[in-house]
């Protein structure tokens, strides 16, 4: 990371301040001053998590799968949380060659004692999971994907193409949040006083969200207005079509799809304006 590029400089993220202590230790560390802005929040399909817990079960009993892919440590906490550990659902999961998109997600996975199997490299994505599953060889096999129901149909439809039978099971739906006026409140003046040098987008739901927030009370081009003197970077290409198709200008995406990669592309581009 360039900390001297992120020196004196207010970097925000589309994260609460309990998802984001990593962003804040890198920031800090760099010098900047880092702003976690609230911005989705996560509604379960099943509000009972038993109920949860027995859909993905059925799912498993009926597909046997070969492997269990995470592709966000939200969706290993939320399945997870739906059964006791070292029970069923636990079982069901650890009997299944575990794929976590990247470290993050492995490591929510191995917090709670799930053994993973395979990660990338290097693309922590749906491409990079992708790539994964062609050095597997994996065609023939079967595969489960418990995720957000805002996720697009990429992964499946590659991972189709590359030969596996793919089931994905919805376990929460994603809204703006509703949380931290104050914060987006405070977000928002400084944003037009050309306070704010740079914003992360974490993933594409929450560009969408971001917008909604920002759009209460104003017009898309009033947003795109407020952004105009700040650099926006996304944290992967969907992120960054995303924000595009949103009408964001001069989108920065990260070539390496975690935090510490947004934060890198944050301080290259902050560095080569400045220059």
């Amino acid at each position: 990371m360039s900390e001297a590029a992120l020196r004196g400089r207010t970097i925000a993220i589309t994260r609460s301040g309990d998802d984001a202590a990593e962003f804040v230790r890198l920031a800090s560390r760099g010098g900047a001053a880092p702003l976690p802005l609230p911005t989705i929040e996560l509604v379960a399909r099943d509000g009972d998590p038993g109920a949860m817990a027995a859909r993905f079960l059925d799912r498993v009993k009926k597909d046997d799968p070969d492997y269990t892919v995470f592709m966000s440590s939200k969706a290993a906490a939320l399945l997870l949380g739906a059964g006791k550990e070292g029970g069923e659902l636990w079982r069901a999961v650890a009997n299944t060659a575990v794929v976590a998109v990247g470290p993050k997600t492995r490591a929510a996975l191995e917090g709670r004692g799930i053994r993973v199997a395979h990660s990338p490299e290097k693309r922590y994505s749906s491409v990079g999971v992708g790539e994964l599953f062609t050095m597997l060889h994996a065609a023939g096999k079967k595969a489960v994907i418990p995720r957000s129901g805002a996720s697009t149909p990429f992964l499946r439809q590659l991972l189709e193409k590359i030969g596996l039978e793919v089931s994905e099971i919805h376990l929460y739906d994603v809204r703006a949040s509703s949380a931290g006026a104050g914060q987006w409140g405070r977000f928002a003046g400084l944003l037009r006083e050309g306070g704010v040098d740079a914003v992360i987008f974490t993933s594409a739901s929450s560009a969408r969200a971001f917008f909604e927030i920002m759009g209460r009370g104003r017009g898309r081009g009033e947003v795109l207005s407020m952004l105009g003197g700040t650099l926006p970077v996304a944290i992967g290409p969907f992120t960054a079509a995303e924000l595009e198709g949103l009408g964001a200008e001069g989108v920065v995406s990260a070539g390496v799809h975690t935090v510490p990669g947004a934060l890198d592309a944050a301080g290259a581009a902050l560095a080569g304006s400045a220059s």
